[in-house]
């Protein structure tokens, strides 16, 4: 950071304000009768791009966006709200799976759409594993087996200890544990990768950050034909794991917060489905 730079060239400069208004950290700021744009307090930039973004004229330079990184937007190309809306309405968490390899490149795009969510702070701390080993797919399967089948011993311990009629939601865990645990494969279901997504126990926004990538990716996936669905199964054993060693297995020393098995589909969906009505408040 000690050579971060913002630089205003004043000969092309508009004095639109466009920078100073959308800067998140009001580093840019600008003069009410001039309408010069000044920089202060750079030790606080989070290199959003936000200001090297707007500028209509590329007066502002910022250090760590060079031209080659800015793309122009060409609003012809991108979908409409009608076709956004139907690719939201379309995607399903398809667990039927085929044994088709899924192709590199989708694999690629999906990582990336992932990768383009944002984070708090533009903290840009999420990674990603990306497991496409079959030994490594049952190995994972296994782990969440076994720690299930712990839990599911103390959970029917309680039962048996507890004078009074179970608790309804006491059973409904043993009867999903229990599926778990009873069917082969029903945790991963022939999945041919799962992408785990984790980020450092320091990162303060870690948790959001990581389901906000998995949502990207998951529509990104149902764009590209890939089925997916979200690894509940995993994460939840993982949560009731205190040696996380589904971490060691996957090779990260972060927190794993969100995770995607994929594959292509066995069955293709020509009908979506209405879900129950949206229910909000406006205050």
């Amino acid at each position: 950071m000690t050579d971060l730079r913002i630089d205003i060239n004043l000969a092309t400069c508009i004095k639109c304000g466009h920078c100073a208004g959308v800067c998140p950290m009001k580093i840019l700021v600008q003069n009410e009768s001039t309408k010069d744009i000044a920089v202060q307090y750079l030790e606080n930039c989070i290199i959003c791009g936000q200001c090297a973004a707007i500028c209509p004229t590329n007066a502002l330079k910022h250090s760590e966006f060079p031209p080659e990184t800015l793309h122009r937007i060409d609003a012809k190309e991108l979908p409409s709200p009608e076709a956004l809306e139907l690719l939201i309405r379309s995607r399903r968490s398809n667990r039927a799976f085929s044994e088709k390899p899924i192709p590199v490149d989708s694999l690629m795009r999906i990582m990336q759409a992932a990768h383009r969510a944002p984070t708090g702070s533009n903290s840009q701390t999420v990674e990603f594993t990306l497991v496409r080993s079959a030994d490594k797919l049952k190995e994972i399967e296994e782990y969440t087996v076994s720690v299930f089948e712990t839990a599911l011993k103390a959970l029917k311990a309680m039962t048996v200890k507890s004078e009074e009629k179970a608790d309804p939601e006491l059973m409904s865990m043993i009867r999903k544990l229990s599926m778990v645990i009873g069917s082969p494969g029903s945790v991963l279901r022939k999945a041919t990768a799962v992408l785990f997504i984790h980020a450092s126990p320091k990162a303060s926004t870690g948790e959001m950050d990581c389901n906000l990538a998995y949502q990207n990716g998951s529509l990104m996936a149902e764009a590209l034909g890939v089925s997916q669905f979200y690894t509940g199964f995993v994460l939840a054993a993982y949560a009731k794991d205190p040696e996380k060693a589904l971490s060691k297995i996957i090779g990260t020393d972060q927190i794993v917060f969100a995770g995607m098995a994929l594959g292509m589909p066995k069955y293709h969906f020509k009908k979506y489905m209405d879900k129950k009505p949206l229910r909000f408040n406006e205050i």
